[in-house]
C-alpha cells in the first residue's frame, strides 16, 4: 500500500523488539510480547526518517513508548 514501517526501515528485522506484554505471569520481564504499536509514514516521508526506537525499559503500562525522527 506504499506505507513505510520506520521502526522496521532503521533497525531492520531485530528479535524481540516488542511494544507490548500481557500483564499475566511476567511477560514483560521474559519479553514475550508483540509489536502492535507503529509509525508508518508514506514513501515521501520515508526519505525523511532519520531514526525509529522502541524503549522498552519504560514502564508504566502494558504498552512502552517508541518514536521517530524526521529530517524536516
Amino acid at each position: 500500500s506504499g506505507w513505510i514501517d520506520g521502526f522496521r526501515e532503521k533497525q531492520g528485522d531485530v528479535e524481540g523488539a516488542y511494544t507490548w506484554w500481557s500483564m499475566r505471569s511476567g511477560a514483560r520481564m521474559r519479553n514475550v510480547g508483540w509489536r502492535i504499536d507503529y509509525f508508518y509514514v508514506d514513501a515521501m516521508l520515508g526519505k525523511k526518517l532519520k531514526d525509529a526506537w522502541i524503549r522498552p525499559e519504560v514502564m508504566g503500562s502494558d504498552h512502552c513508548p517508541l518514536g521517530i525522527e524526521l529530517a524536516l
